[in-house]
């Protein structure tokens, strides 16, 4: 008799959740919802990634092609420019940076002196600011290097780092949720907390014997950051500011003489760190390096229009829908094929973008607020033009109230179930649920928590300044009842990933990108259509402090 109460009051809570959905969504959304179109995102996937435009790397003619497709896109379906000075542009100032091969790099102390450059020792991150550096200063290991006030977790309490260089590891406490632990772990977050205690240098450490092997030569691999026209930095995911001095990788073998001179043991610190005990110590040891930095600097673009709002106030305001239009153009052949198409990541999320302004081309009522339609650049270098966007907005940051990111939906099976990354943390948790009951999808927690998703796509970089962002991404759900596809996900990922086997030739089902396409418009739709501004969750990690 339980059982049967308890199911029958889950029924009626779903049922009430379809008819506050159906209430909220209108007849003339539900027929303009249909004007999505299985055909078009494939004819949108096919031209995006096709041969001729090389991979879509920024700062080439392949790029540029992808720009004045989308842009045309976009005026068939009745957009509005929004980019800088009434022009669908937001133009942004590439550099690529690459470390000379004759650097010096030594790890010393008052007994012992080791050349870190010789066997790749360490790996250094270009500087793109200054062409000559160097540094010569103590080494503090900082465990983590995190400091949470939320999670009364601090790596560097009663700590002095000022003028030091700090060694991290990569990681969290398993106390922190994934999207905590993924936030964390970012490279640029762990910079800018050295930073701010004074630190001048940051290193990360290996912390396992042939953990992230360098090859020869990658020493010397590029690292792209966004310059002002006056040379300004204004992000870069490998090196976040001018006052840092050194930033890069140091080898397990070096890491193992410092904590051996110290008494420690890695794996026993290791685990302290993961049960969230902290464990930084000073050191014996300081490094002392010089380097040269080349640069090389190019312009790209990222892509703005606006669907206008019906509200004479609200329309002030913006829901942003982003998709990254970029990819990694031409690089090393697999299977005799050098041009990385990038069909899925990311000309499907592009073509999933331009359905829901075709959806919107349908509806004479607007929302109330205005939606913003923005194709970002440099996704693959680090969330570059996403960040910069964030940054520097073509419209005030202060009247963005929300990002609904879509990157790579990975339309390769049928659309069932949904996981949105970081919704739980803000309130967009609601129309995340509202659009996925309308749409009869289940929402799910992510079932690859372990991958970091949250941090690795361009919702983050609204995050960072303070907007409640997500990023929906499948389910688990698979039509047999036996619910993993993640199984699947992972046999396609290991074949078409960051591979040019990701062309328009791989697995599809357009059918599924259409309904992930309505998906996402229906929550964008009842986030602009909403009188109250989407916020976080009181206390939660990711909320800005005025």
């Amino acid at each position: 008799m339980k059982t049967r109460i308890l199911i029958t009051a889950f029924s009626c809570m779903v049922l009430a959740k379809a008819s506050f959905a159906q209430e909220r969504i209108s007849k003339e959304v539900a027929t303009a919802l249909e004007l999505a179109s299985a055909k078009q995102i494939k004819a949108d996937i096919t031209y995006l990634a096709d041969d001729k435009l090389l991979g879509r790397k920024p700062g080439t003619p392949g790029y540029k092609m992808a720009v004045d497709y989308v842009i045309e896109e976009l005026k068939k379906n009745g957009v509005k420019p929004a980019g800088e000075n009434g022009t669908w542009l937001q133009t942004i100032l590439m550099r690529s940076a690459t470390i000379e091969p004759d650097f010096t790099a030594s790890l010393y102390s008052s007994t012992s002196n080791e050349n870190l450059a010789e066997e790749h020792g360490i790996t250094l991150s270009p500087n793109p600011v200054a062409s000559q550096a160097s540094v010569d200063a103590a080494v503090v290991f900082v465990g983590y290097g995190i400091t949470a006030p939320t999670k009364n977790y601090d790596d560097y309490k009663d700590l002095n780092v000022k003028g030091k260089i700090v060694l991290v590891l990569r990681g969290a406490p398993e106390s922190f949720s994934s999207s905590e632990a993924s936030a964390s772990m970012n490279i640029a977050t762990i910079q800018k907390n050295a930073l701010q205690h004074g630190a001048i240098g940051v290193i990360m450490a290996s912390a396992v014997d042939r953990q992230r092997n360098v090859p020869a030569g990658a020493i010397n691999r590029p690292s792209i950051a966004v310059m002002t026209p006056k040379g300004e930095l204004v992000v870069s995911s490998g090196f976040s500011s001018k006052d840092l001095k050194i930033a890069g990788t140091l080898g397990f073998n070096a890491v193992k003489k410092i904590f051996n001179s110290a008494e420690k043991d890695i794996s026993t610190i290791t685990e302290k760190l993961k049960k969230g005990e902290t464990q930084s110590f000073a050191t014996n040891y300081k490094i002392k390096a010089s380097y040269k930095t080349s640069h090389n600097d190019f312009i790209t673009y990222n892509v703005a229009g606006k669907i206008e709002g019906s509200d004479p106030k609200l329309k002030k305001e913006y829901v942003v829908h982003s998709a990254h239009l970029d990819h990694l153009g031409i690089s090393k052949p697999i299977e005799g094929d050098s041009i990385y198409n990038g069909a899925h990541d990311n000309a499907s999320g592009v073509a999933s973008l331009l359905q829901i302004t075709k959806i919107y081309s349908g509806l004479k009522a607007k929302p109330k607020r205005s939606v913003l339609i923005l194709m970002v650049t440099g996704e693959e270098m680090g969330l570059l033009g996403s960040s910069y966007f964030a940054l520097k907005p073509t419209v005030n940051i202060n009247q963005i109230v929300a990002n609904v990111n879509t990157d790579m939906p990975t339309i390769i099976a049928p659309l069932l179930s949904i996981t949105a990354l970081g919704a739980e943390h803000s309130t967009l948790i609601n129309p995340v649920n509202e659009a996925a009951s309308y749409m009869g999808l289940t929402v799910e927690p992510d079932p690859e928590p372990n991958e970091n998703r949250f941090v690795r796509s361009d919702q983050y970089s609204f995050i960072k300044e303070g907007i409640p962002a997500l990023h929906v991404k499948y389910g688990n759900k698979t039509a047999d009842g036996k619910n993993n596809l993640d199984v699947f996900v992972k046999e396609w990922r290991a074949k078409y990933y960051h591979k040019p086997q990701d062309d328009i030739n791989g697995i599809f089902d357009f059918d599924a990108g259409r309904k992930y396409a309505q998906l996402n418009f229906l929550i964008g739709y009842l986030v602009a259509n909403d009188i109250e501004r989407p916020h976080w969750n009181p206390g939660d990690i990711f909320e800005k402090k005025k």
